[in-house]
This record gives C-alpha cells, sequence and structure tokens, in this order.
C-alpha cells in the first residue's frame, strides 16, 4: 500500500507561462529529493510524461528519486500518444487499472 502518491499531469507546474512552469516544476523536484519526506510513488499521465522519456531535463532528478525508493509510474496510453518519438528513461510503463488501484487505497495523493 502506498502512503503518499504525487500526481503529476502536466510537463509543467502550473499554468501561463511555459518557461516559468518548467522552472517550477524542476524546482519542485528538486526539493523533493533533497527533503526527508518523500512520496511513494509519483503517477506520471497526460503531458506529465514528457517528464520521463528520452530528451526530458528532469530526467537526473527523477533517477535520484528513484534511487531513494520513491516508485515512479508511467501510464502507458500516454507515453505511446504523447511521446511516440521517445522512450522511457526512467520509471516503468503502467496502465489505469495500477493507476486507479494506487490511488483508491492511498492515503494520502498530491496532485500537481
Amino acid at each position: 500500500m502506498y502512503k503518499k502518491v504525487v500526481i503529476i499531469n502536466s510537463d509543467t507546474l502550473g499554468r501561463g507561462d511555459k518557461e516559468v512552469g518548467h522552472t517550477l516544476l524542476g524546482t519542485f523536484l528538486r526539493k523533493m529529493l533533497a527533503s526527508i519526506n518523500k512520496p511513494d510513488a509519483i503517477i506520471f499521465y497526460n503531458s506529465g510524461v514528457k517528464l520521463v522519456v528520452r530528451g526530458s531535463y528532469f530526467i537526473d532528478v527523477l533517477e535520484g528519486l528513484e534511487c531513494k525508493g520513491v516508485e515512479l509510474l508511467a501510464c502507458g496510453t500516454c507515453v505511446y500518444k504523447a511521446c511516440r518519438d521517445s522512450s522511457l528513461e526512467v520509471g516503468r510503463i503502467t496502465n489505469m487499472e495500477e493507476i486507479t488501484d494506487i490511488l483508491l487505497n492511498a492515503e494520502n495523493v498530491i496532485t500537481l
């Protein structure tokens, strides 16, 4: 069972300026890596899967989180639809059945 799960459903944090959103998301991920309190899992779907595929600026910090025991899960449908030319660099592919099960059984879910 997962206690704390973070959902990343966009390749930016917040709405508005994309560059600012990218910067904010990178800062958030680095602060999470440095934090004592880490989530058990991060689920990526929709354009959030762009963070875990080849060419992402966030691979290093996500690899660091994975090394610290954070499970990184990417929606397979989203990876194949949104990132056709890119392959998964970090984490693993999952499906909506597993995502639903994780979210319904997690103690806390944080959506960015």
